[in-house]
């Protein structure tokens, strides 16, 4: 991991938008399905908003530039690029998360199912 990137996720964690910092408040500390949540995570050349490791799962909280043609182009490359580690993602307009925080939650908690029923523990 590039200290570049380490740098830019710090400043992000710092400068959160108000739809991550909802979305944190019920993803920390393990408050949701007892499941590890990290916030501004480096993975190669990209940042999640969060990631659990455990589950391989990133959730990415989206404000407006990412329902411009430009902005859906690199999210589904991001996305691509991102489930040959196995990696899910799970997008939210920042609006529904701001506004429908009960509707995120749960089909968070469905993706972690999801993923249980995938991957069983021994």
């Amino acid at each position: 991991m590039k200290r570049n990137s380490i740098a830019i996720a710090k400043k992000l964690r710092k400068n959160q938008t108000d739809a991550e910092g909802k979305l944190w408040a019920i993803l920390r500390n393990r408050q949701l399905s007892g499941v590890k949540f990290r916030r501004q995570f480096p993975i190669g050349s990209y940042i999640l908003d969060f990631y659990s490791p455990e589950y391989k799962l990133g959730i990415e909280a989206d404000g407006g530039q990412h329902y411009v043609d430009k902005g859906k182009g690199q999210d589904e490359q991001r996305t691509r690029e991102l489930s040959v580690y196995g990696i899910k993602i799970v997008r939210f307009n920042d609006l529904d998360v701001l506004n429908n925080i009960e509707g995120v939650y749960e089909i968070i908690q469905e993706s972690i199912e999801s993923k249980r029923k995938q991957f069983p523990s021994p």
